[in-house]
C-alpha cells in the first residue's frame, strides 16, 4: 500500500487548521501529521516527526511565516505551501516567500458555494501532492467524491482548418504551475523591449495573480500585467492569465487580442494550459511559439501537440532545471515537443524561432 503524504499544518486560526485538516482528511492520498497554531509549536512537532508538507499561514504570532519559512529552508529543507488570505497584503507576503523558497500559494479554505467548496477542496490536495514531490535547494544564510478531470474540450471545441488574414506576427503562449513563479521570473527578465507578444497561465489562486503580475513588471524590460477582456497582444507585453479565469487567445484580422471566460476546471484547473494552447492553435497556429515550464499534472500537454500539429514551435523545460517535472515529461511522452531546454536557454530560442536579436 502506498504510503500517506505527511502534511503538518501550521495556522494561528483554529478555524482555518480544522478546514485544512477536513480536506487533507478525506484525501486517500494525504494525511494530517500534526497541527500547531505557530511556528514554535510546529517545531517542537517537527522534532518526533518530520512532514512531506507543510502548510503555512503568512501572518501569525510570536514569529510570522515567512521568518519560519526561511529558517527551514536554510537548515533542513521542507517543502512548504503558503496558506494566504485575500489581502493585498496577504497576496504580496505570500509571493516574497515563494521567493524565499515556498512551493505554492493555496487561498485559506473559506466558506462558498458546494461548487466552489469541492473546487477549492481539490486544488487544495493537488497542490500537496505536488509540492511534496518538488525538489528542493538549501537556501543560504476514503474517499473525497473527486469531479471528473475534463479536457479542454470543457471550454473550446477543437480547432477546424479555416482560412485567415495572413499575418507574419509571433505570438508566444506559456503553461506554468509548481515551481513556475520564479521560472517565469527568469525567463521574462531575459527579454528585450521588442520581444513578441506574450500570454501566460501560471496556476494560481485569485487575487495573487495581479500582485504576481505587478512584480514581474518591476522586474523586468517588458510590460507586465494582469490579462483583462480585449486586450491586445502587442509585442513588448507580458499577459498573465487572471486565477480562476481561462484565457483564451483570439484574433481579428491581424490582431491578437485576449478573452476570459469562466466554465469548469479543466485538467483541474482554471485558467487552464490546455484552453490557452488550443485556442493558440486554433488562431496562431504557425505564428505561434509553445512553451511548456515546471509543474505536476498533465496540464498543457494535449494543448501542445495540437499547437505543433498546426505548426507551431514547441518548446519544454528539462528536468534538471524543473521543480517537478511533470507537466513537461507529459508533453514529451506524447510528443508534442520540438525541443527540450534548459529553462536559462528558453528565452535566446524564443527570439532566434522570432527573428530577434
Amino acid at each position: 500500500m502506498k504510503r500517506k503524504i505527511k502534511v503538518l499544518i501550521v495556522d494561528d486560526s483554529a478555524l482555518v487548521r480544522q478546514a485544512l485538516a477536513d480536506i487533507i482528511s478525506a484525501d486517500p492520498e494525504l494525511e494530517v501529521m500534526a497541527v500547531a497554531a505557530d511556528p514554535f509549536i510546529a517545531a517542537e512537532r517537527m522534532k518526533s516527526a518530520v512532514p512531506d508538507v507543510i502548510t503555512m499561514d503568512v501572518e501569525m504570532p510570536r514569529m510570522d511565516g515567512i521568518s519560519f519559512l526561511r529558517r527551514i529552508m536554510e537548515q533542513h529543507p521542507i517543502p512548504v505551501v503558503m496558506c494566504s488570505s485575500f489581502t493585498a497584503k496577504g497576496s504580496e507576503s505570500a509571493l516574497k516567500a515563494l521567493e524565499y523558497g515556498a512551493v505554492d500559494i493555496i487561498e485559506k479554505p473559506s466558506l462558498g458555494t458546494r461548487q466552489f467548496l469541492e473546487e477549492s477542496s481539490v486544488r487544495i490536495c493537488d497542490t500537496l501532492k505536488a509540492a511534496s514531490q518538488a525538489r528542493l535547494k538549501r537556501i543560504p544564510s476514503g474517499g473525497r467524491n473527486i469531479p471528473p478531470k475534463l479536457t479542454a474540450d470543457a471550454v473550446m471545441a477543437r480547432p477546424k482548418p479555416h482560412a485567415m488574414t495572413r499575418t507574419t506576427e509571433k505570438v508566444v503562449v506559456v503553461g506554468a504551475s509548481t515551481g513556475g513563479t520564479e521560472a517565469l521570473r527568469v525567463f521574462l527578465e531575459t527579454l528585450p523591449v521588442d520581444c513578441p507578444g506574450i500570454v501566460i497561465v501560471q496556476h494560481m489562486p485569485e487575487n495573487f495573480t495581479a500582485a504576481f503580475a505587478r512584480r514581474l513588471d518591476s522586474l523586468c524590460r517588458v510590460t507586465v500585467k494582469e490579462a483583462e477582456d480585449n486586450d491586445c497582444v502587442t509585442r513588448g507585453q507580458v499577459l498573465i492569465a487572471p486565477g480562476n479565469r481561462h484565457v483564451v487567445l483570439k484574433r481579428s484580422g491581424t490582431r491578437y487580442f485576449v478573452a476570459l471566460a469562466d466554465g469548469p476546471l479543466v485538467c483541474r484547473h482554471r485558467p487552464s494550459v490546455d484552453v490557452l494552447f488550443r485556442s493558440a492553435a486554433r488562431y496562431a497556429g504557425k505564428n505561434s511559439v509553445g512553451i511548456i515550464m515546471t509543474g505536476m499534472g498533465d496540464d498543457g500537454a494535449r494543448g501542445m501537440l495540437e499547437l505543433k500539429e498546426s505548426g507551431a514551435m514547441t518548446i519544454a523545460q528539462d528536468e534538471a532545471t524543473s521543480v517537478i517535472f511533470g507537466m513537461p515529461q507529459e508533453a514529451i511522452r506524447l510528443g508534442a515537443v520540438d525541443r527540450v531546454l534548459p529553462l536559462q536557454a528558453i528565452a535566446g530560442e524564443v527570439l532566434r524561432v522570432c527573428g530577434i536579436g
